[in-house]
């Protein structure tokens, strides 16, 4: 198996970073550190410290300093399951599913998954099965079904599910070969401009991205972590939400850090207006809505680079921009089901049913690789103008995750104990919600260390403008 060394090497020069800066990374640790058959923490180490090289490398292009970047796997599998640890006024999160979500079986023998943290994804499951929210009323349904048709259904309907597949099952279907065929992270010039310069001015207090401005328009955890690590960083960024959009408040608060939020309503033209005024000064676009929404409301890839010709602008889907299953919605623990991930887990574990992967490593690293592609785009378009596009996806972060090679006997690692977590990761910050116990940014830069200056607030806590650049 590869080095977590050569695994970063590998994400950074295939995007065309400079080999050279590897040589100031310092990644630390041993694996396995939590239960699992996959490489799930040197994922995490490996994604983090790239993200933390990109921030680097931009600080030596804007201040002609080079700085080390130190990555411990330890302190990076945790922050991949950071919303398990953030305390609130010292309490614990509560449950994270809706009370139908999760795992049946069907008619056929095999096992499903149904994501219903959203009242519109619960209820596309409840009017395909014709029954009520009710756990055992979806179970006994399900029996009526075969599982690859109530898949297919339950998609048609507006609704998000998953067959369990086996590894083998998966690579079969045209979308898996389609994804074979995609690298990990795709940067591609979209629109020709002139070079954007750099913000100016930088003091002893600013970080490698302090002057820039990021739209995040994504919910949940992927996108959402990768603005966060933007904002550690220094970048101004705003999270743009909706009023009636769904959201998952404990998520909200734990990504929300070093973000300034605001509602936009996209649904009318009042709001893409001010949308459009909100790119024309931003330096990167980042989002994760279902494919094709933001395009039908104007605001595809091409479309920004009209409004803002020197734009990054960064997508997020489940399974990939090619393929029968690109415009298919997904989040994390449906991706480990249907790409072989909770089989194999289940495998390794010697049960015949789905385990899943003890972090959701797919969204946590995804969004890693949503900042560094972010950040490597925006190098490009400084040096060579444009407007450039980054895609990355769950799925093809699984199907790296899974080339890293399994472990064998990784699920007999002791977990890590909340306590040790809280003496070695956590710091203590005020919020909109009340003071929080967080866990630290992993990625440690020698000279711009990595901090969140504004505080978690509700959504639509702030007016949808930009703050002055200092």
């Amino acid at each position: 198996m590869q080095s977590p060394a050569d695994i970063l090497s590998d994400i950074w020069t295939s995007v065309g970073g400079d080999p050279a800066a590897l040589g100031r990374v310092r990644l630390t640790g041993e694996e396995p550190q939590i239960p699992s058959s996959c490489r799930v923490a040197v994922a995490g180490q490996t994604t983090i410290a790239a993200a933390g090289l990109a921030a680097a490398e931009i600080w030596r292009l804007r201040s002609e300093e080079a700085q080390d970047v130190h990555v411990d796997v330890r302190h990076a599998i945790v922050e991949c399951r950071s919303e398990r640890y953030l305390r609130l006024e010292g309490k614990p999160p509560p449950p994270a599913w809706d009370a139908i979500a999760g795992v049946y079986r069907t008619g056929d023998g095999r096992f499903v998954r149904c994501h219903t943290n959203f009242p519109h994804h619960r209820d596309a499951v409840c009017k395909v099965l014709a029954c009520e929210p009710e756990r055992e009323k979806v179970q006994a349904a399900l029996m009526q079904w075969k599982g690859e048709d109530f898949e297919t259904a339950a998609y048609g309907a507006g609704g998000v599910v998953a067959l369990m597949r086996s590894y083998d099952e998966w690579s079969a279907l045209p979308q898996a070969r389609a994804l074979a065929e995609l690298p990990l992270i795709s940067i591609e010039k979209i629109g020709d401009a002139p070079p954007k310069p750099w913000p100016r001015g930088l003091s002893n207090s600013d970080r490698p991205l302090s002057g820039l401005r990021v739209l995040d328009l994504s919910r949940v955890i992927a996108g959402p972590v990768a603005g966060r690590t933007l904002a550690a960083h220094g970048a101004d960024v705003l999270l743009v939400s909706g009023p009636e959009l769904p959201a998952i408040p404990w998520l909200t608060i734990d990504t929300g850090r070093g973000k300034l939020t605001s509602f936009v309503e996209l649904k009318s033209e009042a709001g893409r207006a001010q949308l459009r005024e909100l790119l024309k000064e931003a330096d990167i676009f980042s989002q994760g809505y279902r494919p094709r929404a933001l395009a039908a409301l104007g605001f595809a890839p091409e479309d920004a680079a009209k409004i803002n010709p020197r734009i990054v602008y960064v997508t997020l889907s489940a399974y990939g921009h090619a393929g029968p299953w690109a415009e298919r919605r997904g989040f994390d623990s449906l991706v480990q089901t249907t790409t072989g991930f909770n089989h194999a887990e289940g495998q390794a574990a010697g049960i015949d049913e789905p385990k899943e992967l003890p972090a959701q490593m797919l969204d946590h690293a995804t969004g890693y690789l949503m900042a560094f592609g972010a950040m490597m785009a925006k190098v490009r378009q400084a040096g060579e103008g444009g407007s450039w596009h980054v895609r990355v996806s769950l799925a093809q972060t699984g199907r790296w995750l899974w080339n890293l090679g399994r472990l064998d006997g990784g699920l007999n690692t002791p977990d890590i104990a909340d306590e040790a977590v809280h003496a070695a990761f956590i710091e203590t910050m005020p919020s909109g919600f009340g003071t929080l116990k967080t866990v630290r940014h992993s990625a440690l830069l020698s000279k711009t260390p990595a901090r969140w200056s504004r505080p978690a607030m509700p959504l639509g806590a702030h007016p949808p403008e930009w703050p002055e650049r200092t």
